[in-house]
């Protein structure tokens, strides 16, 4: 190989790296409001999940397909929202996320102990059960889903909100 491509491997590499990587954060209520309060025109996907939850773990697959089906789409984005506790962060949630190939952002929400502060907020309805699913545009909550959603469930409400 010569010089030159070794030097441009060299180049290109990081920016490959950089693509695929994803966040993994450990964050408050606050901070989750600042996430989906972007006046940005980009339809955001919130699921709100935790690795002990079998119909969120049946779900996340569709949810990965979707998102694989949408990566290109600069106003689509999907973010899962972990309820783990937070002790669990790197033993259970971080491994989960790489062996499902999660490839979206992930965040765990410590707030576990304030839940009937943000749950309400999240969606006055919301009875505290996961799967949950929320989907905001512009700061504004389009819908909320509090059930596990299937592949077809999932794209037909992403193109009924993202006609709002």
């Amino acid at each position: 190989m010569s010089r030159i491509s070794i030097a441009l491997l060299l180049l290109i590499a990081p920016l490959v790296v950089a693509q695929t990587e994803w966040k993994r954060e450990i964050i408050k209520f606050d901070q989750f409001e600042k996430l989906v309060d972007q006046q940005d025109d980009v339809l955001y996907v919130i699921n709100f999940w935790a690795t002990w939850c079998g119909p969120c773990v049946k779900e996340l697959p569709d949810f990965m397909a979707v998102n694989e089906a949408m990566k290109d789409r600069k106003d689509f984005k999907m973010i899962l929202v972990s309820l783990d506790e937070k002790s669990n962060w790197q033993s259970e949630v971080i491994p989960f996320a790489a062996n499902n190939n999660l490839n979206v952002d992930i965040y765990l929400l410590d707030e576990l102990r304030r839940m009937n502060y943000w749950i309400p907020r999240v969606d006055k309805k919301w009875m505290g059960s996961i799967p949950a699913t929320v989907f905001y545009k512009n700061g504004k909550k389009l819908r909320f889903v509090e059930k596990q959603l299937h592949k077809d469930a999932l794209e037909t409400i992403i193109k009924e909100v993202s006609a709002l």
